[in-house]
Formats: C-alpha cells, sequence, structure tokens
C-alpha cells in the first residue's frame, strides 16, 4: 500500500482537483483506491455522525465502500477547537491511525492535506508527523503565482528529503503556460524537484455554480430555476448606458450580470449576449417584460437584499475558492489528469521510493 498525501502551501491550491483527478485515473488503471482526510475541518451531519464534507464527496466520487469514520476519523469544529484548549482532546493521532489501519488492503491511499505543512501541529497531527507515521509521499501542488512558485517547491523538497515524490503547478494562466512548461519547470527539475505536470487555469473549475452564488448572495429565484446547476465563469457590471454595455457583454462568455432592477434595458441586451444569469440589487423585482424574455431564453434571475458593490465585493470573495463537487467539474479535473499528468513517472517514482 502507498500513501499518497496530497500538499499545498495555501488555501484553494487545487489540492481537491489533483485528488479526486489522480484517484480515477488509478481507478481506471485497476488500482484499488482509498482517501482519508486527516484533519476535516467543513463539518456535516451524515447519519447519526459529523464527518469532513470533503471526505463525504470523495468517498461518493470514487466509491470507495470503507466507512466514513475511516475516510474522516477527525472533524475540527467550533466544539473540538474548545476541547483542545482544555487539554481534554488526546487522541486525534490515534484515531487517524486507526482510519489508516481500516484500509491498508488498498494499493494506493490518497491523504487529503491540510492548507499548509504545519496545520493540526497543536494536535501532533500535522502532515510532517503523519507522512512519518504512515511512510507517505508527498505530492504537492503549487498555485502559479510567477517565478516565485519554484521557491515553494524547491523547499518543500528540501524541507521533506525523501518524503517529496514531486509536484505540479496550478492554475497558469494562459499567457504564461509556455513559460512554465518551457522555462519554469525545466529549471525545477535541475533542481532536483519532479514535475508530474503543468495544469492550465481552467475556467470551468474556477466557476460558480448559479445554485450556489443564491446561497452566498441570500438570493431569491424569480424565474429559471431548472437551471440553477448552470455555471457562471464571469462577472460584470450593468451600470454603462446601452450602447457600450451591448459592446462589452459581447466580450464576456458565460457571465452572471450584475445591475438595478430599475435597468431594465440593460438586464435585455445582457439576454442577447452570452449570460448565465443576471443578478438584481437593492432585493427589487424587475418588470413582466424582462422575466418573460429570461423565462423565453432559459435565463435565471436572482433578487438579492445588498447594493450593487457590497454583492460585488462578496462575489469577488469566492473567485478561483469554488469547490470541485460538482458533475461537471469532476469530469474535467479527470480530463486534465488524463492530458497532463505524467502518470508512467509519478507510478515509477512512488514505487521506487517505497521499496527503498
Amino acid at each position: 500500500m502507498v500513501p499518497i498525501f496530497i500538499i499545498s502551501n495555501r488555501h484553494y491550491a487545487g489540492k481537491t482537483f489533483l485528488a479526486i483527478g489522480l484517484g480515477m485515473k488509478l481507478k481506471e488503471q485497476g488500482y484499488n483506491v482509498g482517501y482519508i482526510k486527516p484533519i476535516g475541518k467543513r463539518p456535516v451531519k451524515k447519519g447519526t455522525g459529523i464527518y469532513d464534507e470533503d471526505a463525504v464527496f470523495m468517498q461518493e466520487a470514487l466509491s470507495i465502500a470503507a466507512p466514513l469514520g475511516a475516510i474522516s476519523p477527525f472533524v475540527l469544529s467550533y466544539e473540538t477547537q474548545n476541547l483542545l484548549l482544555e487539554g481534554r482532546i488526546k487522541d486525534a493521532g490515534e484515531q487517524i491511525m486507526e482510519a489508516f489501519e481500516l484500509q491498508k488492503d488498498k494499493d494506493f491511499v490518497i491523504i487529503g492535506g491540510a492548507s499548509d505543512l504545519f496545520e493540526g501541529a497543536s494536535l501532533g497531527i500535522n502532515a510532517l508527523a503523519l507522512m512519518e507515521e504512515m511512510n507517505g509521499r508527498a505530492l504537492m501542488v503549487e498555485t502559479w503565482r510567477g517565478d516565485i512558485s519554484m521557491d515553494t517547491l524547491i523547499g518543500a523538497a528540501r524541507l521533506l528529503g525523501g518524503r517529496f515524490a514531486g509536484g505540479v503547478l496550478n492554475k497558469v494562466p494562459p499567457h504564461s503556460l509556455a513559460h512554465a512548461k518551457e522555462k519554469i519547470r525545466p529549471f525545477l527539475e535541475e533542481k532536483g524537484v519532479r514535475m508530474f505536470g503543468v495544469f492550465q487555469k481552467d475556467s470551468l473549475l474556477e466557476a460558480v455554480a448559479i445554485r450556489q452564488l443564491i446561497e452566498i448572495l441570500n438570493g431569491r429565484v424569480l424565474c429559471c430555476e431548472e437551471k440553477l446547476d448552470d455555471f457562471v465563469e464571469n462577472f460584470s457590471i450593468g451600470a454603462m448606458d446601452v450602447d457600450n454595455a451591448l459592446k462589452y457583454f459581447r466580450r464576456i462568455p458565460n457571465k452572471a450580470v450584475v445591475t438595478g432592477a430599475h435597468r431594465s434595458d440593460i438586464q435585455l441586451v445582457a439576454m442577447e449576449t452570452s449570460t448565465k444569469c443576471i443578478i438584481l440589487t437593492g432585493g427589487l423585482y424587475t418588470n413582466d417584460i424582462v422575466l418573460g424574455r429570461a423565462q423565453a431564453k432559459g435565463i435565471p434571475i436572482i433578487s438579492v437584499p445588498e447594493d450593487t458593490f457590497t454583492t460585488i465585493d462578496r462575489i469577488e470573495a469566492i473567485i478561483g475558492k469554488t469547490r470541485i463537487r460538482e458533475e461537471g467539474k469532476v469530469d474535467r479535473a479527470k480530463k486534465m489528469i488524463d492530458e497532463e499528468f505524467d502518470m508512467e513517472r509519478f507510478l515509477k517514482t512512488v514505487r521506487q521510493e517505497v521499496r527503498k
């Protein structure tokens, strides 16, 4: 059994994207794959237990037969944080290792890492400690931040030594892709950092489901409820005159248009372009003409209570931080791993290191 830690040094780097894509690819090649989320941070109730949301998703997505307790052995909630500070949590590490032992029959166990290598140190269960105890190997995903991304990968390789299997660069903008592949990747290889892939920033994986937008913005759906699982890839503010708005909207695909409820002219123009939904601010409704056009074109209209700029602030807070749980995103993750991840080299690397 080979334990593979998916690690990063920051939030929303793409750990779940890599875990689900890698897990599906391994299963496709005939391997028995398990998954553990040692430190859950998004508690959800499932049956009579409390488990991590990512762990529940991974169990379903990878069809893992192990019980949820073996996949999500410890969830850090407000209550457990208080118990920790009171010195009443003593066995988190034991819980995790017992769960790990339950999946010893797997060929690979993917371990969902925390936001950085040291998260969980107060419990004695940070990635560094668990990697040592589980005899695991680290696969690092680093979000593209320009050439500075090299520092994180080189630093992790030096810190982890033989436990560092290699890394991938994720969310590379199209204009930087050639540079990342032709300059950065060879440089990292020269420094002893194995690179298994360089992934371009993907609009679908960054997209937000309309249903999720409604939850975040506390919105009310005025029409086209059947379209709420569509994805929004871009956002536009409809605050200009109609002629300029039409030119602007034509350049932006798969967008949500945020505008005041009184701007029916902007709403009608937006629906003549690639618009996924219209968000009306101020808690007001639009007129019947706009609603009729939206119904005909299948474009949801959502009324939100906040003003335009507050609404945009809330939207900006989630851009690039969406989850990968929707079916279309899972399929895209698998396709990206198929096309870009060097599976042959990865398998050769982790098998050789395990034999050592």
